[in-house]
């Protein structure tokens, strides 16, 4: 008799193999294997997975339609299936898959896009926090703002393309007809965040993709600064307003004191 290891194993077979034999162990009352069953149960999987992965890259399917965004899925799934039983975990590996999927080579940009809708799915489920009150910065004395430190909020992620992707991206999420695509309109950097209850998803400005990776570091408000002023057009003014409104960080301290008690 085989043990239960060996008879999950060869049920787990079975399920990514249609050509599989219903596994030793299993019968219907007649005491028959219960084929048709069986195969009922393997489809009912893949569609599942399926609608998870759809759920999690609308974009994605619209872009490509639902009928090739399915059978593209249960590619996928062959190749990755899911290695916990949380489902929110699945589907991480859909961005790489795309880039190397032979069928849409003619859609470069498809694992960008999927990158922000994948960041979109864990900033959701990231961990809680207040974001910064601007009228906290209100008390840092003005000599003491370039050795600010910032921390960025925990849902925090920040995505680079050479593809328009956010604009893709936007395009596709609404229920509206999907405008061209300009791939000659250059590449776009992304910040997905959650401060509160919604995910925030937006295209950043000129500099603020290589200010916020030298703040995650926890390098000083100035160096950070100084890093993105390489960057024709960079604004350090809109930048922090913008970041601010967006909840981007939810704390700060001061390497020169000036900062206000809460800190």
């Amino acid at each position: 008799m085989p043990s239960l290891a060996d008879t999950q194993l060869s049920f787990t077979r079975a399920l990514r193999d249609p050509a599989a034999p219903v596994p030793a162990g299993i019968i219907a009352w007649s005491g028959n294997a219960p084929k048709r069953r069986f195969d009922v149960y393997r489809n009912n999987v893949y569609s599942s997975l399926a609608d998870v992965l759809a759920g999690r890259y609308p974009a994605i399917q619209r872009l490509v339609g639902e009928e090739f965004f399915r059978a593209m899925a249960r590619v996928f799934i062959d190749a990755k299936p899911p290695t916990s039983p949380m489902l929110m975990q699945y589907g991480e590996g859909f961005a790489a898959f795309l880039d190397a999927f032979p069928p849409v080579a003619e859609l470069p940009y498809l694992g960008d896009v999927a990158r922000i809708e994948w960041a979109w799915s864990r900033a959701y489920h990231a961990g809680d926090a207040q974001p910064l009150d601007p009228a906290r910065l209100h008390a840092v004395v003005p000599e003491a703002f370039a050795g600010l430190r910032f921390v960025l909020h925990p849902s925090l992620h920040l995505l680079t393309s050479r593809f328009p992707a956010f604009s893709i991206w936007h395009a596709n999420v609404e229920d509206a007809a999907m405008p061209p695509i300009d791939l000659g309109a250059g590449g776009e950097d992304t910040i997905v965040v959650r401060p509160r209850l919604s995910v925030e998803v937006r295209a950043l400005p000129a500099g603020a993709r290589q200010f916020l990776d030298t703040l995650s570091r926890g390098e000083r408000l100035d160096a950070a600064a100084e890093a993105a002023s390489a960057t024709d057009g960079f604004d350090l003014e809109l930048n922090l307003r913008e970041l601010l409104r967006l909840g981007a960080f939810c704390d700060f301290t001061s390497d020169e004191g000036g900062a206000d008690d809460n800190n």
